[in-house]
């Protein structure tokens, strides 16, 4: 886990600013989700493969009372159980949703992976139309787009339906059952589990094994045959760069047809910056109705991450330019006076604070350290005239002027 510092959240507002903008361009709607859910939800959600995920991931609580709480370690399933128990059948279709805000897996530690991390997510619920896939990876896109990152593709792969993807299961289930003997123990603990997730295998020698593999895409039923060519035709009519992975699969048992990746160049040896798909069948899963879903999720952290690695700079943040300097007593009361009706008319303003009478010397030191442009002394002289001194710090000549003239004069 990590402490957000001030320094950071300079990143972290043009991220959030961005994903905001551009979610509202496209016609989604900011939602928020509970942060503990019922931990069914989740062990029904993500799949009975992803028992590893359930059983060793999760921050689960046992209640008295019996039941089980879990700490959310992800969104979709409660984005699904919100559209069910919200009544959004009824809403006008589809319901285009977004959220951020943090989630919680216990994961080991790498660069840009936190046990608590934060993510933007947008879910189109309601639709099975392939274009509605290429809304929710055309946000993505655009959202790393428009945070400066470069070199920009998609990864894109279908994984088939529980019509189609059985018999690709079996003919992958033999072709690695011919090369057991080269499968690392946690490759042949996937191959007995959810044999899909042994193409996502990092362990060596899997690359040269898996070249030969049977391709998903080439066992397709003609459903998801159509909706993969429609989504790639829709993506070329954009002149959008994509490759076809048939490795990519994604972590959660959830995902039907389509599945993707951003990739970026130039951020370490992870190029993945963000990863969604289609889960038409996550709703009977949780107990409800049928109801087509497509999303994707994007880590926080790991956007910032990126964008330091690429040399985005965010702009820096509206900070005071003005200080307000005193010398105690009746001086300090008209400095706190003087502060907050700057701040009333909207001139941003810092307030020197000191219980007992205070060098000018130490002031202008606090004044310099905080990048301010004007420093407004008030003497016992400047109150009884009612005036203000202007001492520039940034080049110019002190001046000083009526009070009644000060908000006029720092405006221009």
């Amino acid at each position: 886990m990590q402490d957000v510092l001030p320094e950071d959240w300079r990143y972290w507002d043009m991220v959030m600013t961005t994903a905001n903008r551009l979610a509202n361009q496209y016609g989604f709607e900011r939602i928020d989700l509970p942060i503990i859910e019922y931990t069914e939800l989740y062990a029904r959600g993500v799949g009975t493969a992803s028992d590893v995920f359930v059983q060793k991931e999760m921050y689960t609580i046992e209640e008295e009372d019996g039941s089980s709480i879990t700490l959310r370690p992800e969104f979709t399933a409660g984005f699904m159980r919100a559209y069910l128990q919200n009544g959004m059948a009824s809403w006008p279709q589809p319901v285009k949703l977004f959220i951020l805000g943090p989630n919680f897996r216990r994961e080991r530690p790498q660069a840009g992976r936190y046990r608590q991390h934060s993510q933007f997510n947008a879910e189109i619920l309601g639709e099975t139309d392939p274009a509605a896939d290429l809304e929710v990876m055309m946000l993505a896109m655009n959202v790393y787009r428009s945070l400066g990152y470069q070199g920009l593709t998609f990864q894109l792969n279908s994984t088939g339906c529980p019509v189609c993807r059985p018999g690709y299961i079996e003919k992958l289930k033999a072709y690695l059952a011919e090369h057991s003997d080269k499968l690392a123990p946690v490759d042949q603990e996937r191959l007995r589990r959810n044999a899909l997730r042994v193409l996502d295998s990092k362990e060596p020698g899997m690359d040269a094994l898996l070249a030969g593999a049977p391709h998903i895409a080439d066992n397709l039923c003609a459903d998801c045959a159509d909706h993969f060519a429609e989504l790639r035709g829709l993506l070329e009519a954009l002149n959008q760069p994509y490759s076809v992975n048939f490795r990519l699969v994604r972590g959660l048992d959830y995902y039907v047809k389509t599945v993707f990746e951003v990739w970026a160049q130039g951020i370490g040896a992870q190029a993945a910056v963000c990863g969604g798909g289609r889960y038409d069948g996550l709703s009977e899963a949780i107990g409800g109705t049928a109801v087509p879903g497509v999303g994707f999720g994007s880590g926080i952290e790991r956007i910032i991450l990126g964008m330091k690695e690429q040399g985005v700079v965010p702009p820096a943040p509206a900070l005071p330019q003005v200080m307000v300097a005193h010398f105690g007593g009746v001086t300090k009361q008209r400095a706190v006076e003087l502060a907050f009706s700057l701040r009333e008319v909207g001139i941003a303003t810092r307030l020197a604070f000191a219980r007992e009478r205070r060098s000018m010397k130490s002031q202008m030191r606090e004044a310099n350290r905080a990048g301010i442009h004007y420093v407004l002394i008030l003497g016992e002289e400047e109150v009884a005239k009612n005036q203000v001194t202007v001492r520039p710090l940034l080049g110019g000549e002190q001046v000083t002027m009526a009070a009644d003239e000060l908000v006029a004069w720092l405006l221009q």
